[in-house]
């Protein structure tokens, strides 16, 4: 396509977006109440914050207890895997002091040396 083409093209199309009318949107949010002149439109201004600072906690307040569970779990677990490590490392220990302990003379089997007899009486 030419430059031009594609110039008139965009330009067309960004007038089209621009003159389109935009719906408003109602975004949930901390208005300013002092602006509204009737004292209807001030208190439903003001419950509207209200409203909204309540979702606000309440959704603020689900999360850290979701957090909280979720780091309650994760204390549990390390605690169970610290308990497994401390018999581990006692078993390992007793192991090396088995180990350390000098060995015993292994028993021998069969007869022990017998003492020399002893020459028989004379008569």
């Amino acid at each position: 396509m030419q430059s031009w083409l594609r110039r008139l093209l965009v330009t067309g199309a960004a007038a089209i977006l621009v003159a389109l009318p935009a719906s408003a949107q109602d975004v949930p949010g901390i208005e300013i109440c002092t602006v509204e002149k009737t004292m209807e439109r001030r208190t439903s201004c003001l419950q509207s914050n209200v409203d909204f600072l309540k979702k606000s906690l309440d959704k603020a307040q689900l999360d850290n207890r979701t957090r909280d569970d979720a780091a309650a779990r994760q204390i549990e677990a390390l605690r169970l895997a610290l308990v497994s490590l401390q018999k581990t490392i006692a078993d390992l220990q007793a192991e090396v002091e088995k180990l350390k302990k000098p060995a015993s003379p292994a028993p021998t089997t069969g007869t022990t040396p017998a003492a020399p007899a002893s020459p028989a009486p004379a008569k």
